[in-house]
């Protein structure tokens, strides 16, 4: 009975955590390249597969968890002669993730970066100006990572 109580408390803190339920939805390896990918502009399951190498019954597994999630929209498109097929399209909640996926590219640039130069560059959707992703206080001063401290929120049990 000790150790179920235990487990029901462990299930119970992670849920809590908005790390462990974010990574629920796009910790898998293809679920945020599909995201990455979205936001380049691909929406097909073709386009998707082409692009990521992914194999098939991975990327429709992972296509419907992110819809389910919320995360993709599902539409419904008919080329000309064709059967009717589905697009995937970000919603409000997937647009959300452009800080994740800017954090992790501005983070491979700064200390794993490719020889042969960055894939992927933040810039400004007008002006196509360098971009970069900081902590910002309420006063719109830039804080450095060092500057920023993790500390518990209303739903901690204990204080670390």
């Amino acid at each position: 009975m000790g150790q179920l109580k235990d487990a029901q408390a462990g299930a119970d803190s992670e849920a809590r955590c908005q790390i462990v339920r974010t990574l629920d939805i796009v910790g898998e390896k293809w679920s945020l390249l599909i995201v990455r990918d979205a936001f380049r502009g691909n929406s097909r399951f073709s386009e998707f597969r082409d692009s990521l190498g992914a194999p098939s019954d991975i990327l429709t597994a992972r296509l419907a968890k992110l819809v389910e999630a919320g995360v993709l929209e599902k539409r419904a498109y008919r080329e000309p002669g064709s059967r009717e097929r589905s697009s995937y399209h970000l919603t409000e909640s997937g647009q959300g993730l452009a800080l994740v996926i800017g954090a992790l590219v501005q983070w491979g640039d700064e200390y794993n970066p490719y020889p042969g130069g960055a894939s992927s560059r933040l810039v400004g959707a007008q002006d196509r100006e360098p971009v970069t992703l900081a902590f910002v206080s309420p006063s719109g001063e830039a804080l450095g990572p060092d500057e920023v401290a993790f500390v518990p929120g209303p739903a901690a049990r204990v204080a670390w």
